[in-house]
């Protein structure tokens, strides 16, 4: 436990409490995007296997050649492909990643750089060529050609898409395996377990087995009628009796199922037979025939183009039915259904056991390139339908492979897929953590998935296979909870889409020649080749030793087990069998087990076994979790429930504009940071030659210059602002891989989502009543939680059927004092305050008028007379936004050709906030302690401590015990430790600190205050004097440096309370620690003083200044800001637009609406009896038009107000009463009929009484 550095060259100095050193680095966060999108577009992704195709490759070579439906005319092959104008159809081989991405971002300007398109709203694409060849078969002449097809998607470094504009992820999907799954059923008639199974491939018919309570083995093709397994057995070739009872006969002595299913259909006795009755039982209309007959089952089962077990389905086939069969053998075999059924009555006699659905082994990832490429082959295969026919039509002497191909298939699958497919989502760019667990994100929705409405229970739940793959705690909390999930730390996706995770081998047999073997320690005798004992058990090898066993005949040697740094990487299947430790499990300095006893895994049980069992051990206690929860200190001292808001809400936390890193860290700050793409980092070694706020310039060890551009107040997907600030200065030496910038939210190149803030746990008048919260007004007035929020406006120019719109000053009946802001061109100018209904872009557009006459056309043309002939169309500023003009870009059909049709001019202005904290806007620690702020206090009336200092927050106690998150009482503690010592905290999760460290801590920091060592700076470098600290320790009596060491656990402890009980009077000499501690309990009850250790303070009233009756927990704790802002939702509206039909109010804050009446309030003011006040929300504050146009003027002129008249949603009902046929009429007291029109001259009967009479 001492001062340690990141890995990260720019990462903040921290105290580190982890008692497990980390044997392997956290993988790059996003590296799963990038190199799935790489094994899709690379030709040869596997150095290590050249054969190896990638995604389009493959796709290119299943539909390669393309013969027309006879096949004696052509045959069109496809031969490379290559992105960008510069490489046509030539994709290079690359050495490595940065080879690969160097290509990529080389190909994708040729249209546009990503910067520009994200300006533009334009696709960051690259445009797709591909080699074709045509062989005409009638003369032999060959022809190619490249084909342009189409723009295709790249991908950014990031692992993102920019589509239109807007930054997209595509997020992995998780379903069901290819391959065989066995279950068992019970029957409900006698009881007994039945095994059914069903057979997914990636493509083509599911097979379903099934068994009846009479042995009788069914099969289903496609869900269609089933059919006697038997019958398809003999219809693939098994044709006789005794072949299929030979097949069967040792896992099916008896003869029970396989002679049950034969009686069953015992007409069938033959293959031949057996083809006919397939054929009618699947294709029951038409007349069956042989050819037919063997057609069909050919196509169904056994052909390539129609059934596909893909790799995965073959891997797990093999693995489940314990086959040999080559992994491109991606069809069924017939070995493959014998074996099923071998399976299936194996299972029903309880010789093998069924599958676990919701295992992780039976569920792979499918990853973006995966993901495309489906959707790209979908295009491709339509494509191949149009070159079939156009090449049944076409004139051999006329064609040409680009007259065959019609590329909108695929560019229309393409886009359909990144533009509207449920897996390819608008990025949530809140903050850089969000923007990184987007990119993690597993969802088993989608295309192929599940849907949340059939969604069980238990395929929802935590499964115990989801160890160190997929997070136990990060999943939504609404209807998506447990459908969609997050990666662990650690894990990785193997080629089969199964998700790893890594282990530590532990060792216990070594080669007699290894020379790892000294130093260990022989856990059995080793005797010499003529079996005499050479070695003891528990005799530690030296060199000696090591040597005249090396001379031994070859053989092992059992050592006591130790943990090895060799690290392999399991599925989900593979660890099933392995016994394996936990990775807090205590170690020795030469890595073996310290307990007698470990506690280790098996499968779902966790037993204790003797180091000897263990086989592997964890690489990390944060591998079984996520980024996002592996951020929340003390998580293991938090309810689930809570971990699991604390990790979604630091994703909606908003970036701060001077964000500030965590006084109590876990050490995946810098990390989260780094891989989130957001802060900027140095390609190469050099030296930096220039820093402006735009960019920064750096000269690597050749002399050649690297420029790294800024974001400047860009907006996020959800409006918050990135804004990237240099961390380097100009003549400084830089290295690889270092932080050069800072992005939002990131503090020195660590993930900085809120502040630091010395909070209290209290009540305070009330006002802190269901987890609200009390805060200071210096937090406002230091603008420590201040956010900037960025609104994008745009309004176009088009041509109409009565003439162009016009984007101009000059509006009609428009006042010059709205026109203050905007420039000549009637654009409004960049640094203009602005506020609802303010004017951005001035716009005028034609109004349809009838034909002038020829006096009329005189007149205009002499005056100029616009002001009748066009309407105000201007974009303003909507209701409830306001704030400062901060870019305006304008695009004309000259700069901008992606413009859509009509369109003459294009304006965009974006708009800035500069939002401080305010009552109502939802604050967030990081273990699920939400709340809104109730009240902002001026400082002087905040409680305040015996130094003076005021709180900044007030917490409410009562939040902490029914909610189980005790973390945020730790962290306070440990924060108050740290702040006063001047040190930052690193403490893991699952390893972090614990409580007789927390309270040395505080015991250090209360002798620091106590022998006046602290620096009353707050910005000096060094708050603590440590030197002090100890002389005024040793003056009394204790050994200073053993108090303010980590080695001497509790030493500071029992010294502080010591000092603490001398200081009040009370004499602890003679006692025992014991002793001390119960003396001081008795001593802090009777006096009402707090103990040093407890973390807890006098605070006293700041309006009074009288303290409170119980001492106060206080200690800095991380509170976030996030983005549910009371900003967003505040709304009033007193008049606004209505609807059409029954003119009444709109609804929400979007539409200026108001606040629907129900029939729920309704009946609550019928039971106060308020009927004036009823009367009046039913008719002039909703629908009765003429009522309230009356009763506003009334209130302008300060007349009585208007009686009310007839609902308008009534005059609806009336009318929808006589389309049905029933002639209603309203009847006033004199039974007179009424008419329903509108005359605001009449006056309006005081009573209405509808009369339905049938029509």
């Amino acid at each position: 436990m001492s001062s340690t550095f990141s890995v990260f060259p720019n990462a903040v100095p921290r105290k580190s409490y982890a008692k497990i050193s980390d044997v392997l680095d956290v993988p790059n966060l996003v590296q799963i995007q990038l190199d799935s999108y790489r094994q899709f577009c690379d030709q040869h992704p596997n150095k290590d296997n050249p054969e190896e195709k990638g995604g389009l490759r493959s796709l290119f070579d299943e539909i390669s050649p393309i013969q027309d439906f006879t096949g004696s005319r052509f045959e069109l092959f496809f031969l490379s492909y290559g992105f960008g104008e510069q490489n046509k159809a030539e994709m290079p081989l690359f050495k490595d990643d940065d080879s690969f991405w160097r290509y990529i971002r080389d190909a994708a300007p040729a249209k546009r750089s990503e910067a520009e398109c994200r300006e533009r709203d334009i696709t960051y694409a690259a445009p797709l060529y591909v080699r074709v060849q045509l062989v005409i078969k009638e003369t032999g002449e060959i022809k190619e050609q490249d084909i342009f097809m189409g723009d295709f998607p790249m991908m950014t470094p990031k692992g993102t898409f920019v589509i239109n504009g807007a930054e997209r992820v595509v997020v992995s999907q998780l379903i069901r395996s290819p391959g065989v799954y066995f279950t068992l059923e019970q029957d409900m008639a006698t009881g007994r377990q039945l095994c059914n199974a069903k057979l997914i491939p990636e493509r083509g018919a599911w097979l379903e087995f099934e068994t009846s309570s009479k042995d009788v083995i069914s099969v289903k093709v496609d869900g269609k009628r089933k059919i006697p397994v038997t019958t398809m057995l003999r219809a693939i070739g098994y044709g006789s009796d005794e072949e299929l009872l030979t097949l069967f006969k040792e896992v099916d002595a008896d003869h029970r199922f396989i002679q049950a299913t034969m009686e069953r259909d015992p007409l069938v006795t033959n293959t031949k037979g057996a083809l006919i009755e397939f054929y009618r039982r699947l294709r029951p209309g038409d007349p069956p025939s042989m050819d037919n007959a063997q057609n069909l089952i050919d196509n169904l089962l056994f052909n390539s183009r129609r059934y596909n077990l893909g790799k995965v389905g073959r891997y797990k086939l093999n693995k489940r039915l314990g086959l040999d069969l080559s992994p491109n053998e991606q069809v069924l075999t017939k070995e493959d259904l014998v074996e099923i059924v071998r399976r299936i009555i194996m299972v029903s006699n309880g010789a093998d056991y069924p599958d676990d659905i919701d295992h992780l082994g039976n569920r792979r990832v499918r990853t973006v390139g995966e993901l495309i490429r489906n959707q790209f082959r979908i295009g491709l295969l339509r494509m191949e339908r149009v070159i079939k026919e156009r090449m049944s039509i076409i004139d051999p002497e006329s064609v040409t492979p680009s007259a065959l191909m019609n590329v909108r298939p695929v560019v229309a699958a393409t886009r359909e897929f990144f533009g509207a497919s449920q897996l390819s989502q608008f990025m949530d760019q809140t903050n850089p953590l969000a923007d990184l667990t987007h990119r993690r994100r597993v969802s088993a929705l989608g295309p192929g998935g599940l849907s949340r409405e059939r969604a069980g229970f238990e395929v929802r739940d935590v499964h115990h296979s989801h160890y160190g793959r997929i997070c136990p705690i990060e999943t939504p909390e609404g209807p998506n909870i447990g459908l969609i999930g997050s990666l662990a730390t650690y894990s990785v996706i193997n080629e089969y889409g199964l998700i790893e995770t890594p282990y530590r081998r532990v060792i216990q047999e070594l080669p007699n020649n290894s020379p790892d073997l000294v130093g260990r320690t022989v856990a059995e005798a080793v005797l010499d080749d003529k079996g005499h004992s050479l070695v003891k058990p528990g005799t530690m090898v030296t060199e000696k030793i090591a040597q005249r066993m090396a001379q031994l005949s070859a053989r092992k040697i059992r050592v006591v087990p130790f943990v090895s740094s060799d690290v392999v990487y399991f599925s989900a299947d593979e660890e099933e069998q392995y016994h394996i430790a936990q990775a807090n499990e205590p170690l020795d300095e030469r890595n073996q087990f310290t307990n007698e006893k470990i506690e280790v895994r098996l499968g779902s049980r966790f037993l204790e076994q003797v180091p000897e069992k263990a086989e592997f051990m964890d690489v990390s206690p944060k591998q079984i979790v996520s980024v996002s929860t592996s951020l929340v200190p003390f998580l293991e001292h938090n309810d689930a429930n809570r971990a699991l808001m604390g990790s979604n809400m630091q994703r909606q936390s908003v970036p701060l504009i001077c964000p500030e890193t965590p006084l109590i860290g876990t050490g995946m700050e810098a990390q989260a940071a780094y891989d989130s793409g957001q802060v900027i980092i140095a390609e190469r070694d050099g030296e930096v030659t220039s820093v402006t706020a735009r960019e920064i310039v750096v000269r690597g060890e050749k002399g050649e210059e690297h420029t790294y551009p800024l974001m400047k107040f860009a907006r996020s997907n959800q409006g918050t602002c990135i804004n990237q600030r240099p961390l380097v200065a100009k003549g400084e030496r830089v290295s690889k891989g270092q932080v050069l910038a800072d992005s939002s939210s990131t503090d020195h190149g660590e993930l900085a989502l809120g502040r630091n803030v010395l909070c209290a746990f209290m009540s305070w008048e009330g006002y802190n009543f269901e987890d609200a919260m009390v805060i200071s007004e210096s937090l406002v007035q230091e603008e420590r939680y201040t956010s900037i929020h960025i609104e994008k406006h745009e309004i176009e120019s088009r041509d109409t059927k009565l003439g162009a719109e016009e984007i101009t000053r000059d509006i009609p009946n428009v006042g010059e004092e709205s026109l203050r802001n905007l420039d000549d061109d009637g654009v409004v100018r960049v640094g203009a305050e602005v506020r609802p209904g303010d004017i951005l872009v001035g716009k005028i557009t034609p109004k349809g008028e009838t034909e002038l006459s020829a006096e009329e056309k005189l007149l205009r043309a002499i005056f100029g007379d616009k002001a009748r002939d066009v309407k105000d169309s201007s974009l303003r500023v909507p209701h409830g936004e306001w704030g400062k003009v901060i870019d305006v870009k304008e695009f004309s059909r000259d700069s901008l050709k992606e413009l859509s049709p009509g369109v003459n001019r294009l304006v965009r202005v974006w708009v800035a906030q500069w939002r401080k904290v305010s009552e109502g806007d939802k604050m967030s620690g990081r273990h699920g302690n939400k709340g809104v702020i109730a009240r902002i206090l001026p400082p002087e009336d905040m409680p305040f401590l015996p130094d003076g200092r005021p709180v900044d927050f007030i917490l409410n106690p009562i939040g902490v015990p029914s909610r189980m998150n005790l973390g945020q009482v730790l962290e306070a503690h440990l924060g108050w430790a740290a702040h006063v010592l001047g040190f930052k905290v690193l403490s893991p999760v699952f390893d972090g600190a614990d409580n007789e460290a927390i309270e040395d801590a505080l015991a250090q920091a209360w002798i620091a205050q106590r022998a006046g060592a602290l620096n009353p700076d707050p910005e000096e470098e060094n708050p603590f004097d440590l030197e002090r600290a100890k002389a005024w320790v040793e003056e009394r009596g204790y050994d200073g440096a053993r108090v303010f060491s980590d080695e001497y656990r509790g030493e500071a402890r029992r010294a502080c309370l010591r000092l603490w009980l001398e200081d009040i009077g009370v004499s602890g000499e003679g006692l025992s620690d014991e002793e001390v501690m119960a003396t001081a309990k008795r001593v802090s009850l009777e006096k009402g003083l707090p103990l040093p250790t407890w973390g807890k303070t006098i605070l006293y009233d700041g309006r009074t200044g009288e303290p409170f009756d119980q001492p106060v927990t206080v200690g800095y704790i991380y509170m976030m800001k996030l983005s549910h802002l009371v900003e967003d939702k505040a709304h009033a509206r007193s008049t606004g637009s209505y609807s059409l039909i029954t003119q009444q109010p709109l609804g929400g804050k979007a539409q200026f609406g108001g606040q629907r009446f129900g029939e729920m309030e309704v009946w609550a003011l019928e039971a106060y009896g308020a009927a004036h006040v009823l009367q009046e929300l039913l008719t002039v504050k909703s629908d009765d038009v003429t009522g309230r146009a009356k009763t506003y003027e009334s209130i302008i002129k300060g007349d009585a107000i208007w009686e009310t008249g007839v609902p308008e949603s009534f005059k609806v009902l009336v009318k929808e009463l006589q389309s049905l046929g029933l002639a209603v009429e309203v009847l006033n007291e004199e039974e007179e009929s009424v008419a329903l029109v509108e005359d605001l001259g009449g006056e309006i009967p005081e009573w209405q009484v509808p009369r339905f009479e049938g029509s």
